[in-house]
């Protein structure tokens, strides 16, 4: 092997900071580490969240609305916090550093609500008749907890698929070919994980007790925590870059400056270093692309952008920097598009669960909690992935042409439209399950005489659409971020969760406030067998619909990004 060829040439260093040898770092070496401590991750993440509704029910007495709106909130903020994480990440700390320390914090808020799901004097107390009493204390503690665990979790999400990525070098054709199937495997992983939640740990919380429930995800992610670390001589890491929102706010402002000034045709013209590196840390150089023109002017050359010979940052920008802002600017219409997507899957965790506890949950002497039922949405994932990564892509590249069967836009497009059809089938099992309570009366029984395995094709099809639209949209968003903010746009395109879980808890909100009027029950009451809950399905397989034939609007109208020169 030539010298040139022992390291890699994407800009990443090893642990102590010198280039990355190919042969003793990275690739598939270094993943089983990230693949472990993100299977423990998800293990805890879901063995806490997956039957949270019923645990705000049941020990803190909440109403069905406001559980389902907590849920809502709460996991909306997980995936708002991957903001904080990801900027931090690419401006200061580097990808590993802030899955390191953000990990100790997700293991803090594990066990402070272990604690008070467990301790005399934190868990709520119950009477005789299984009604819970929480006092304040006890339910902050509680909330502390679940928020602490959203701030950990906001430092590991954006990072840890990007960091994962990272392992394979770009410029390497060999190597850049494997980190597609990375994705694939990586969500493959995350769903082992959601399997043993969704099944062992949610008949714990149910059967055995919440404190067992609570206390063996917060194992999990110390175990986590301990195979992060144990890949650390293994790992590739990028230099974090600077601040990214610095660097396009030297943009706006500079284009904002020179409002006046005409770009020149000659794009040539525009300003870029002279040598093949970027100015920016850990980027590659972009080449110039024609929409948004009016921040080209940020990258014209005039007198007063230099003071003392040097250029001054605010006045006169680069075009990679100005290319940067672009790819952010073109990636949101996509990203918007996510956001009902992300509605129709936070069913899972809320509106499914109580359907479920008003079905029958027995199979023979078992109760199966309703919870568990997301297991169907796990084995779905493990059932599509390997399926897609060996079946269709080579099935699909035969007639696309394409060296993964599909684009990602393609990819991501199939799965919104798959995933109109998880809240058709469960809207016309609400409605054969209201008509079988209307006509045998069954309007107070708590558990009505139709198996909750009925909902497993709801849950079955939101895993295929997994599979194509979250798996793609990781892929798309590291693909099509600028070099240095790719946890920045891992993290954007986490916000689709939580716009969606917030977008959930504002349609659960509306209907609910016009659908009781005039002192109706409405569509959501507290008792299932006297509300229109699929009613409330529609609305969501309308919005998909029309969600999608925005998606496919903007996305014919993406325009890619063009990466050329080298890495610092």
């Amino acid at each position: 092997m030539a010298e040139e060829d022992i390291y890699t040439k994407d800009g990443t260093v090893d642990y102590q900071n010198n280039p990355a040898n190919k042969k003793k770092t990275g690739t598939w070496k270094a993943c089983p580490y990230i693949l472990g401590n993100e299977c423990c991750e998800r293990l805890a993440y879901y063995g806490m969240g997956t039957n949270l509704v019923n645990y705000l029910k049941v020990q803190l007495n909440q109403h069905s609305v406001v559980a389902i709106n907590n849920v809502s909130n709460w996991s909306g903020t997980c995936y708002i916090t991957p903001l904080i994480g990801a900027f931090i990440a690419d401006a200061y700390l580097g990808r590993y550093w802030t899955i390191a320390t953000f990990s100790i914090i997700y293991v803090f808020g594990m066990t402070l609500l272990t604690l008070s799901a467990s301790v005399h004097g934190l868990k709520p107390p119950c009477d005789s008749q299984g009604v819970c009493h929480p006092t304040g204390v006890q339910s902050a503690v509680c909330f502390i907890a679940l928020y602490m665990i959203a701030l950990g979790t906001g430092g590991i999400k954006p990072c840890v698929s990007s960091f994962g990525a990272d392992q394979f070098d770009d410029t390497d054709e060999t190597e850049k070919k494997h980190k597609s199937s990375f994705f694939n495997w990586f969500y493959f992983t995350i769903n082992i994980g959601a399997l043993l939640a969704a099944s062992v740990l949610v008949w714990i919380q149910t059967n055995v007790g919440w404190g067992w429930g609570f206390g063996i995800p917060a194992v999990a992610m110390a175990i986590a925590v301990v195979s992060f670390f144990s890949g650390t001589r293994l790992y590739r890491n990028q230099k974090p870059g600077g601040s990214p929102l610095t660097r396009i706010c030297q943009v706006l402002v500079a284009s904002f400056r020179k409002f006046k000034v005409e770009v020149p045709a000659d794009k040539s013209l525009l300003y870029e270093t002279a040598d093949e590196e970027s100015v920016v840390t850990g980027s590659r150089k972009l080449d110039h692309t024609e929409t948004l023109s009016f921040l080209d002017k940020a990258a014209v050359e005039v007198q007063t952008d230099h003071v003392k010979g040097t250029v001054n940052p605010w006045r006169l920008c680069t075009i990679t920097q100005v290319e940067e802002f672009k790819s952010i600017i073109r990636l949101l219409p996509i990203w918007a598009t996510g956001i009902i997507f992300a509605t129709v899957y936070g069913q899972m965790g809320t509106l499914f669960v109580l359907q479920g506890n008003s079905m029958d949950i027995k199979l023979g002497s078992f109760e199966i909690p309703s919870a568990s039922l997301s297991i169907f949405d796990t084995l779905s994932v493990i059932f599509w992935v390997p399926v897609y990564d060996r079946l269709i892509v080579p099935f699909a590249r035969k007639f696309t042409g394409h060296k993964n069967g599909f684009t990602q836009l393609q990819r991501m497009g199939i799965g919104l439209f798959i995933s109109i059809f998880s809240m058709v089938v469960a809207a016309i099992l609400e409605l054969v399950r209201l008509r079988i309570v209307r006509r045998h009366n069954y309007y107070d029984a708590k558990h009505m005489p139709m198996s909750i395995f009925w909902q497993i094709p709801q849950y079955f099809i939101i895993g295929c659409a997994e599979v194509f639209t979250f798996i793609g949209q990781l892929e798309f968003f590291y693909e099509q971020a600028p070099d240095a903010m790719r946890s920045l746009c891992s993290a954007l395109s986490l916000t689709t969760v939580a716009l969606g879980n917030y977008l959930s808890t504002l349609l659960v909100t509306i209907v609910t406030d016009l659908s009781t009027r005039n002192g109706k029950l409405g569509w959501i009451p507290d008792n299932l067998n006297r509300g229109h809950l699929h009613y409330f399905f529609w609305l969501l397989a309308v919005l998909s619909v029309l969600n999608l034939g925005v998606f496919l609007v903007v996305s014919k109208w993406y325009t890619y990004k063009k990466a050329v020169g080298t890495l610092r």
